[in-house]
């Protein structure tokens, strides 16, 4: 039964760096179409999406970490992303972003309907989990309205 646990933590950790991944993805998009901007709709996008994808991002970090420290796991390190080439446009840039942004998501919605966050007995992982999914519901809203500006 406690190797089953222990599994059980493993595979968690597997799924929430999966989802910190795409986060990282999203975030390299979402310079990488900065980068293109002009000043004005760059602090837009900023704010409406840069910053609140970082907060979800070192969330979910931390939300890892946190659970591998306190199960004796191995946690990991995250490298940022790339996303591609600049040549791609800054829509493209941020439509990956928001693809990323539901990939994460589903993998977040997926871990959490599995209950596998509430059977390892662990409220710090699902308070987190929660968080991260907030925060990324948010950022998903906001970058509709962002993408529905651009190029106007």
């Amino acid at each position: 039964m406690a190797y089953a646990s222990q599994e059980a933590r493993q595979d968690l950790l597997v799924s929430i760096a999966e989802a910190i991944d795409e986060l990282g993805r999203a975030l390299a998009a979402l310079g990488d179409a900065y980068d293109q901007l002009d000043e004005h709709t760059a602090d837009v996008l900023e704010e409406q999406m840069f910053r609140p994808a970082q907060a979800a991002y070192a969330r979910a970090q931390r939300t890892h970490s946190g659970f591998a420290e306190r199960h004796g796991l191995e946690g990991r390190m995250f490298e940022a992303a790339s996303s591609g080439a600049p040549s791609r446009g800054v829509r493209a840039f941020v439509e990956e972003a928001i693809e990323a942004f539901e990939e994460a998501d589903g993998i977040l919605i997926e871990l959490q309907d599995s209950m596998m966050p509430v059977e390892v007995g662990d409220p710090e992982l699902r308070a987190g989990l929660a968080a991260v999914r907030s925060l990324v519901e948010d950022v998903r809203t906001r970058s509709r309205e962002v993408l529905r500006t651009l190029g106007r």
